[in-house]
């Protein structure tokens, strides 16, 4: 089985991938279009060059990749992606041949943490608009709706959470994905460092935190992401 989790960041996305990692029959891969997203846009994100030197930048090298044999001999392939990183012209045939997940959070909760990374952040950077782009294509190319998990609903109860997870797409449960070690993990991308402060310190899921007020700006930005993520939260797992 191959696993297309689809989110923008900040959204749990890391530890989802952790999670999945702590599983004997999975091999992870984290954010494979990233340099070729990169190249592709000239966007600048922190750790620029090294992530441009550590992944192929020609997305049909990484499609021929993710679409190859199964690293380790394992049975279960979860990719991580974001939904940004499809930018128009990437190759999206890929996607019929994967199990897609939609991994959604609050635009709320991913500003507040996103904007604690970047100095500037536009609608397009949080991926919401891809993401549901990505969500109407799933579903017209299977004629269903595509499994939705809501990183709310995680960290209030992972076991429940995950178990409907795994039920929903035809995987056995297994309770090692529960917790993980703490530290970086060999999957990561070369970004980690920059990103991944608060999974590195992890050893599972956190319950839920609170938010204060967004400044306007990012306020703004929230209203604009919210029809996106209502419409694809009316799909999530436990509605």
């Amino acid at each position: 089985m191959r696993i297309a989790m689809w989110s923008g960041p900040r959204n749990l996305s890391t530890a989802m991938m952790r999670s999945f990692s702590s599983r004997a029959d999975s091999f992870v891969s984290d954010e494979p279009f990233y340099a070729a997203y990169l190249k592709a846009t000239g966007i600048v994100h922190p750790m620029q060059e090294e992530v441009l030197a550590s992944q192929p930048q020609d997305p049909q090298a990484v499609v021929d990749y993710i679409l190859g044999p199964v690293p380790g001999g394992k049975s279960v392939w979860y990719q991580k992606h974001m939904s940004h990183h499809m930018i128009e012209g990437f190759p999206l045939d890929w996607m019929d041949e994967v199990t897609s997940i939609f991994l959604l959070r609050a635009p709320e909760r991913v500003l507040a943490s996103y904007a604690q990374k970047r100095e500037s952040v536009t609608l397009a950077d949080i991926g919401f608009e891809g993401q549901a782009m990505l969500f109407d294509r799933v579903a017209q190319r299977t004629g269903r709706a595509p499994v939705v998990v809501d990183s709310d609903d995680i960290r209030r109860d992972p076991e429940e959470t995950l178990q409907a997870l795994c039920a929903a797409i035809g995987l056995s449960w297994d309770p090692a994905m529960l917790s993980w070690p703490k530290g970086a993990h060999p999957e990561d991308g070369v970004w980690g460092p920059h990103w991944y402060n608060a999974v590195y310190n992890s050893t599972g899921f956190s319950p839920p935190d609170e938010i204060g007020v967004l400044p306007g700006e990012l306020a703004k930005i929230a209203d604009e992401a919210r029809p996106f993520y209502e419409r694809m939260r009316g799909f999530r797992l436990g509605a």
